[in-house]
């Protein structure tokens, strides 16, 4: 059987969001994934001629899902979105947990619990593409603030997605990569791995390159924040052989960085 396939289209949006829309050829079915800004994902949709049929929000944030009444309105598509927060979510029609699945033409997305930024984010994984959709929950070199939830919350959170296969490519909301480099030099001096991606992540943004989306193997390498677990890293941290003080410790840096 051929493996199914989707067509993402990335596109920046507000002042360092980036807006998905994500189609099945197939069914021509089309999510946008969170909605920073209406008018752009409707523009977008029809420079491709795409028509949205879903909306798949991570979380309440205005930022990722403000612009929700707008498209539902002008496509009459369905919102998908966190159960813990359905309450914020505009439009929302169907709830969703971890556990739950979100059948998109012939693909299918798993639904992670990832809270920690928000109480109820979630994210959502294409297994069968290696493609996961992660809000705010995980960023190029770095993570999330904890907002709303615990240290220990965001760490477990991380280590659901430290867990996918390694070759996922992680679509993260936000253009944040250059100045989470800045700051992940700080903590692991000596990581050759990271100096040679801080160099490609420099070199891109010099030409106004994006440099999202990413790919788990190489975060799992570099990001700080999913290397709470790495012996030489807690005890360089001060906190030998406890991952979530050690997270917390990297976080605190970065919230005064």
């Amino acid at each position: 059987m051929t493996k199914i396939t989707l067509d993402v289209h990335r596109f920046p949006c507000l002042n360092d969001n980036y807006g998905y829309l994500v189609h099945e050829a197939y069914s021509g079915e089309t999510a946008a994934i969170d909605t920073p800004d209406a008018d752009k994902y409707l523009a977008e949709a029809k420079r491709m001629g795409w028509h949205i049929s879903h909306i798949l929000n991570t979380h309440w944030h205005p930022d990722h899902a403000g612009g929700n009444m707008k498209i539902k309105e002008a496509t009459g598509c369905t919102i998908y979105g966190p159960a813990g927060e359905a309450e914020k979510i505009p439009g929302i029609d169907v709830t969703l947990k971890e556990g739950d699945t979100v059948e998109f033409g012939r693909a299918t997305a798993s639904v992670l619990d990832v809270p920690g930024h928000t109480l109820g984010h979630i994210a959502y994984h294409f297994a069968e593409q290696d493609k996961a959709f992660v809000g705010d929950a995980l960023f190029a070199l770095g993570c999330g603030r904890v907002f709303e939830g615990t240290m220990e919350m965001m760490w477990n959170s991380l280590s659901k997605l430290k867990a996918l296969p390694p070759e996922t490519t992680i679509y993260c909301a936000h253009e944040y990569t250059q100045a989470n480099a800045r700051f992940a030099e700080t903590i692991e001096t000596g990581n050759a791995d990271l100096a040679a991606y801080v160099r490609q992540i420099d070199e891109r943004r010099a030409k106004g390159i994006p440099t999202v989306p990413t790919v788990l193997s190489r975060e799992l390498a570099t990001n700080p924040f999913l290397r709470a677990d790495v012996p030489e890293l807690q005890a360089a941290m001060g906190h030998p052989g406890d991952a979530v003080a050690t997270f917390a410790e990297i976080r605190g840096r970065k919230d005064k960085f």
